[in-house]
């Protein structure tokens, strides 16, 4: 199928639970959008790279989401994946702009949503 493309439909997210996040590249672009001091690419090029880091969001987002579904009610991890989970939400339904802050704003919601995956795949905190 050289040159052919494929549109999967997947409206249940069944796909997502089976494929692992590619975790060092999008880490690896977060930190140099990020590192942007005065970038001056074309509007369009922004809007590819924010697009790039929607679409990631939103999969680490997922994760985020089965995680918090999975821990105990009395786990306030899960109370905390919810905040940022809503926060994700309005973040990601603003509508994309060709810009270096628009793009800098997807790298900071990706690089929030896998501080909250990181917490939520540690080890539950000892209570006392």
């Amino acid at each position: 199928m050289s040159g052919a493309y494929a549109v999967l439909h997947d409206p249940e997210g069944l796909l997502d639970a089976e494929l692992p996040l590619d975790r060092a590249p999008h880490e690896a672009l977060v930190t140099a959008v990020l590192a942007w001091k005065d970038p001056d690419l074309a509007p369009r090029d922004y809007e590819q790279i924010a697009l790039q880091l929607t679409g990631h969001a939103r999969a680490v987002a997922a994760d985020v989401r089965r995680l918090a579904a999975a821990l105990p009610k009395s786990d306030g991890r899960g109370a905390l994946a919810e905040v940022i989970l809503r926060e994700a939400g309005g973040r990601l339904s603003a509508p994309l702009q060709g810009t270096a802050r628009c793009v800098q704003n997807r790298a900071r919601l990706v690089r929030a949503l896998y501080t909250r995956l990181d917490r939520l795949t540690e080890p539950a905190p000892a209570t006392a």
